[in-house]
């Protein structure tokens, strides 16, 4: 009987799993109880979505929330009155763009658009919001997320005003690799790089010449290649390891890490 009632309870576990990888492959949907992402399931979509495929522009009603699933990633971009514009932060599969703590449609204030092409998730706005009166539960993980964000905007002003060039190279590229899962390259060329760190394509280039002359990364067409990522850490500021701790204090398990990707 005792045995029985293990192998029920170990059954049990494994439907759970089961249930939470058949989601949609972003960490923050999967984050969610099985109650909760049952209000949401029957409004969830999934798209492939190309690189460079604009989301928002300033202004534009808010009314689909964006969930980057595996190595997508969605980028914040705020237009300058010179015309450039410059890239404030990423969000990968720990997050989502777009009306998660708003009630009702909201204009959007930046530019928002895909930085790496994949599936993303998508709901409508109104559709999570009546979710959302419908679980506390609900409400307290997105709430919760909204804080993350805005922890990760702080932290990139701050790092914008006191960090060099080649410390925020090396952090950006570190934390698109975490989010994407790839260990050893980024799709990004030296034009995208400089339009993301707010400087000229030859200063950009000298970086990544600098890094190269180095050993710690390679680039080809339309990539960078890392060679070794514990020297890139050790260039890299200490911003995406503040925003990661933060997302463990508040979401534990939500933000990709090195040792979740190997588990």
């Amino acid at each position: 009987m005792w045995r029985g009632g293990q192998g029920v309870t170990m059954d049990a576990r494994i439907d759970k799993t089961s249930e939470v990888e058949s989601r949609p492959a972003n960490n923050l949907l999967r984050r969610l109880n099985q109650a909760d992402y049952a209000l949401l399931a029957p409004y969830v979509t999934v798209e492939d979505t190309a690189a460079s495929h604009l989301l928002y522009n300033p202004g534009d009603d808010v009314q689909v929330v964006h969930f980057p699933c595996g190595p997508s990633l969605a980028t914040f971009l705020v237009p300058n009155e010179d015309g450039r514009d410059v890239e404030t932060i990423l969000v990968g599969r720990e997050g989502a763009v777009g009306g998660i703590v708003s009630e009702g449609f909201l204009p959007a204030y930046t530019r928002i658009c895909v930085k790496f092409g994949g599936p993303f998730a998508r709901i409508h706005v109104a559709k999570l919001e009546a979710a959302k009166l419908r679980s506390a539960s609900l409400r307290n993980i997105f709430a919760r997320y909204a804080d993350c964000l805005l922890a990760q905007i702080f932290q990139s002003t701050a790092c914008n005003a006191i960090h060099s060039i080649e410390q925020r190279t090396a952090k950006w590229i570190l934390a698109a690799m975490e989010r994407t899962g790839d260990e050893s390259s980024v799709p990004l060329t030296h034009e995208q790089l400089a339009t993301l760190l707010g400087v000229g394509r030859s200063y950009a280039s000298r970086v990544l010449q600098s890094f190269r002359t180095e050993g710690v990364l390679d680039t080809r067409r339309g990539s960078i290649l890392v060679r070794n990522r514990d020297g890139l850490r050790l260039r890299a500021c200490l911003c995406n390891e503040a925003v990661k701790m933060h997302f463990e204090e508040v979401l534990r398990g939500v933000y990709p890490t090195e040792e979740r990707q190997a588990g």
